[in-house]
């Protein structure tokens, strides 16, 4: 089903409850909404607080829900917006509702196609559904090309954002470990995020900071694409669609193989920037196709007005999995 949020889309995909709570700190909102053919809004940081907490994994993670329609996301968006006392990051509060642009024509867009990245391949048929999205968008009277921000393409070839994932697990788990009133060790933890802490207590003070001035460079580099013109880039949520229970398992692979399935989504949790994935297309196997719409810092209202857009054109509500409540 995707993670991590992703017993929360599975529940919601299955029809057991209407919408569940979900995080994302580097796609777990978005990643099992594409896996389980849900809408998963990733909101702009500081849009949702996360009182009476500090900051979660440098300001990256942010909370809101998996559902099934724009609607549902956009009402729950409306409960859950507004700062906290003391909070680090803000966003001043909408004008309007959320749910409010659901219906609302976005207008004519500038819109950034890209299905994919040098060295991290997309399977033929999620990159086939960004095009048939570009010809769908096209046809609802935007303007699209085949573009992105250069950003996005150079990726993170020195880890900065594992380092800086890697140095908050390991906190993470310090502090289970006062609650518990013992040292944990990889056996009370899942052996990929056991690597996580492992590569955390080796970082020094210097390498997280030297982790976190990379955050804010790459974010300036990959906010400029929108400052330029752009209104929405469209990828792949994903570079495939969902693989077979335990193919994250081995420890060895893992991390290789979480990074390659996920190269869409982490980038715009360093940035900030609010993203949705939308269940738009399915496989010929019958797996759901998500796909990933990115808007600039604050423009929630952006992302729910074509969002729903789109769930109009092409309506997705019918779709459930063989198991359904």
């Amino acid at each position: 089903p995707g993670g991590s949020s992703g017993g929360a889309a599975a529940a919601v995909a299955a029809g057991l409850v209407p919408v569940a709570t979900a995080g994302d700190g580097g796609g777990s909102i978005r990643i099992p909404a594409a896996a389980c053919g849900l809408v998963g809004l990733k909101p702009s940081r500081g849009r949702v607080s996360n009182a009476p907490g500090g900051e979660l994994w440098a300001g990256a993670a942010i909370e809101l829900v998996v559902s099934r329609s724009v609607r549902d996301t956009a009402a729950l968006l409306d409960v859950a917006v507004g700062p906290e006392l003391g909070d680090r990051y803000w966003m001043p509060e909408p004008p309007e509702s959320y749910l409010g642009q659901v219906g609302t024509e976005p207008g004519a867009l500038r819109i950034g196609l890209t299905s994919g990245l040098e060295g991290t391949p997309t399977a033929p048929e999620l990159a086939d559904a960004v095009t048939a999205t570009g010809e769908l968008l096209e046809q609802l009277g935007h303007h699209v090309d085949v573009d992105q921000p250069e950003a996005l393409v150079e990726g993170d070839p020195n880890g900065n954002f594992v380092q800086v994932i890697a140095a908050a697990t390991a906190h993470d788990v310090d502090r289970l470990a006062h609650v518990v009133g013992r040292p944990l060790t990889m056996d009370d933890v899942e052996s990929t995020n056991w690597w996580f802490v492992e590569y955390g207590r080796k970082l020094s003070a210097t390498d997280y900071l030297e982790a976190l001035d990379w955050w804010y460079a790459f974010g300036r580099r990959m906010t400029g694409w929108w400052a330029d013109g752009h209104d929405i880039l469209v990828t792949p949520t994903l570079t495939r669609t969902a693989p077979v229970l335990g193919w994250f398992n081995d420890r060895a692979t893992s991390g290789d193989r979480i990074r390659s399935f996920t190269p869409y989504t982490w980038p715009f949790n360093v940035t900030g920037q609010p993203a949705i994935s939308v269940p738009l297309h399915h496989s010929s196997d019958g797996l759901p196709i998500g796909i990933q719409l990115v808007a600039a810092p604050g423009r929630e209202d952006l992302l729910v007005r074509l969002a729903a857009q789109l769930e109009m054109a092409r309506p997705w509500i019918d779709r459930v999995p063989p198991i359904h409540a």
